[in-house]
């Protein structure tokens, strides 16, 4: 039998909505694993908010995703106040990356750059400079122990320089990127978008474009082995590709490629803190890691959601979802998915199915940098636990308040290393 409709951040679909409920995972769940229960395909008519269902089933979200044809993405693929939407209508500053494209357009646009993100490109391009990268904040690490705040110091700091090597921000600049994805991702929270959280997007979003903007320039002048001259001088059937387009690409790779990674590692050293044994055996055997990775990464999910449309009337789970009427993929609930995952609340580095999760996605929208977060995630672990004498927590982590990408944003611990051999 159906829920009542929520209506409210009370309700209980507002935990989709609410971007402080994902401050408290532990409650966000319980409330999670009801909605599997007893009506995995929720309705939710808050106001200021599209209406939409909110799919919690690891087979129902799997479902949709595989038939992008049935269920656009469109400009409005992310659960946004529709006030939010009007805004970016009004000042033209709109996001169109590959989150909100389909068909021919987003086969095109995703063959720009798809083989930079292919395993054996980043063996051979990067692979080397992730290893370097992760031993050198691993000793940024030591030099600033007994203490730090993970998260802040390392946690965030390792993933960003690598996917801007990659794409081509000069290092000074990194720091304005990173506080630029925060207000982009985490508006709603207080640290970091003050006041109107719409007004802080529609500000970052604009200095965003302005700065990609005198990139592309100076790559169409002086092209370097990078993303950014890639982006820059790409046609596509025989035509440049549009502005919109080339800064929404910009935009997806600077943020998602550091930010997601970001929250993966610091979810994943939390746990490995509060599972001392399963520290110890990646410790002993390091070709465990490997499988600890997507365990890290199905336990964090840092991509919370993405919407999709329906092009015409479809069945799921008894439930008639009609032409136009949106629908919430819900990775963090698909991932915890007992029909899947097995005591899917515990966390377990040996999980057999841990492939199985859903924080990339599935099918044609299949993150393109998964092979680059594996990567990077591989390596930091590998060289922190070779190191690592001991670590616990310094204090409680405190998670980021945000209903799209988020996760931990401060992680105090104390620890000993020892130096590289």
């Amino acid at each position: 039998m159906s829920l009542p409709t929520t209506t409210s951040f009370d309700g209980p679909g507002g935990i989709f909505v609410d971007p402080a409920a994902y401050t408290n995972l532990r409650a966000w769940h319980e409330k999670a694993d009801r909605l599997r229960s007893e009506d995995p395909i929720h309705r939710i008519e808050i106001d200021g908010y599209i209406p939409f269902y909110a799919l919690t089933r690891h087979a129902d979200v799997f479902e949709i995703e595989r038939q992008p044809e049935k269920f656009l993405n469109t400009l409005q693929s992310v659960l946004f106040r529709t006030a939010f939407y009007d805004q970016q209508m009004a000042t033209g500053l709109i996001i169109k990356s590959l989150v909100h494209m389909d068909g021919h357009e987003h086969h095109e646009y995703r063959k720009l750059t798809n083989d930079w993100f292919k395993p054996a490109n980043l063996r051979k391009v990067i692979e080397q400079r992730v290893n370097q990268l992760a031993r050198e904040f691993v000793d940024r690490m030591m030099e600033r122990g007994p203490e730090c705040d993970f998260a802040r110091e390392i946690g965030l700091m390792f993933p960003l320089h690598v996917i801007m090597s990659i794409l081509g921000v000069p290092e000074p600049d990194e720091p304005m990127m990173l506080r630029l994805t925060q207000e982009l991702f985490a508006s709603e929270d207080p640290e970091f978008g003050e006041g109107d959280g719409l007004e802080v997007i529609i500000n970052a979003s604009r200095t965003f474009f302005e700065y990609f903007n005198n990139l592309t320039d100076d790559r169409r002048k002086s092209p370097a082995e990078d993303i950014a001259t890639v982006l820059s001088n790409a046609t596509i059937d025989g035509a440049p590709i549009g502005e919109i387009e080339r800064l929404g690409y910009y935009m997806i790779v600077a943020t998602a490629g550091h930010d997601t990674t970001s929250n993966s590692i610091n979810g994943g050293l939390e746990a490995l803190i509060r599972h001392p044994e399963q520290l110890k055996a990646l410790q002993k055997d390091p070709n465990r890691i490997p499988g600890a990775v997507d365990e890290i990464i199905r336990w964090a999910t840092p991509v919370r959601h993405f919407l999709r449309h329906a092009t015409g009337d479809y069945e799921l789970g008894g439930v008639t979802i009609r032409e136009g009427e949106a629908v919430l993929l819900s990775y963090l609930s698909a991932n915890r998915d007992e029909r899947v995952f097995k005591d899917p609340h515990a966390f377990d580095i040996d999980r057999e199915n841990a492939a199985e999760h859903l924080a990339f996605g599935t099918g044609i929208h299949f993150c393109l940098g998964a092979h680059l977060a594996r990567l990077e995630l591989r390596a930091f672990f590998r060289e922190l636990l070779s190191r690592l004498d001991s670590i616990e927590l310094a204090g409680e982590p405190v998670h980021c308040v945000s209903h799209f990408v988020g996760g931990i944003k401060n992680l105090p611990v104390s620890y000993s290393l020892r130096p590289a051999e």
